[in-house]
């Protein structure tokens, strides 16, 4: 019931914002397919960045080079023994240089009493220098996330400062070509500026924590990928927050859709201990 549940709210509740964006882009002349090779846009970050999952990459969304613009919309949904997380939103490439996007965050527990949390995204990444194939260096961009919760009370009650923050972050991402054992390799290391508390889902907290992300896989062919994920967190409200990490298989049948499918470890959430799951993501582009 609940994995149904999840896929309703997700696919009723992105249609707002991909109107939005899609005014946006189309008005500036959007190129659903793009020039660039297939899986290089990366998929859609739980915050609304094209990325991995759990990682925002220096990628910018899309498939469009320096006069070609798209947008895509995501839904991704994870479900672990006490927690459920659902993620929609848009994100708009613009010339392979800048992003902008919008997520909605939906947290339920399964616990009696507690309510369900929600979080509103809103992103920009930039792209400063290299390319992710095409130059030695690699693709580096910088990025900002402003997230406000929209239901505080249970922030609050844990030790929350504020419900609204604003992450900040330097990203750089490579694929190397022939890499490992002859596949195509990609890596991406991000540093991340952030008050928030299990990624604003918890509130935010005074004064800023640096934090590690990383995503290193390979292209199996042209429309497969695989890989890891590590996301280092340090909340500031009285409990443990542990680091996230992933394992997850991409697949890329056409340049209009991808499918992500995850084996995701929160660890300890709050008071609930050992959280772990399955997520999915749908990304299709125009």
């Amino acid at each position: 019931m609940r994995y149904a549940t999840t896929w309703s709210v997700c696919v009723s509740s992105v249609r707002t914002c991909v109107v939005v964006m899609a005014v946006l882009a189309l008005s500036a002349g959007a190129s659903a397919e793009g020039t660039r090779q297939l899986g290089t846009g990366g998929v859609a970050q739980i915050e609304g960045a094209a990325g991995g999952g759990l990682v925002p990459w220096a990628a910018i969304t899309g498939y469009g080079t320096r006069e070609e613009r798209g947008v895509n919309a995501f839904a991704s949904g994870l479900e672990t023994d006490d927690l459920g997380l659902r993620v929609f939103g848009v994100a708009a490439g613009f010339n392979n240089r800048v992003e902008f996007s919008l997520a909605r965050q939906e947290l339920s527990i399964d616990a009696p009493g507690l309510p369900d949390v929600r979080q509103d995204i809103i992103g920009v990444k930039v792209r400063l220098a290299g390319d992710v194939i095409y130059s030695r260096m690699p693709q580096i961009a910088i990025g900002a996330q402003y997230k406000r919760n929209l239901d505080f009370d249970l922030p609050r009650a844990l030790g929350a400062d504020k419900r609204s923050g604003v992450d900040f972050y330097v990203t750089a991402t490579k694929v190397f070509l022939a890499g490992v054992a002859d596949y195509n390799t990609f890596v991406t290391g991000t540093a991340r500026l952030t008050e928030a508390n299990e990624t604003g889902l918890l509130g935010f907290s005074d004064g800023y924590h640096l934090q590690g992300e990383v995503s290193v896989g390979a292209l199996f062919s042209r429309r497969l990928a695989a890989g890891i994920e590590y996301r280092t967190k340090s909340g500031d409200i009285g409990f443990n927050e542990s680091d996230w990490r992933s394992v997850f298989l991409a697949w890329f049948p056409n340049r209009n859709l991808s499918l992500v499918l995850a084996y995701v470890d929160l660890g300890d959430v709050a008071v609930f201990r050992n959280q772990s799951g399955v997520y999915l993501s749908v990304v299709g582009g125009f």
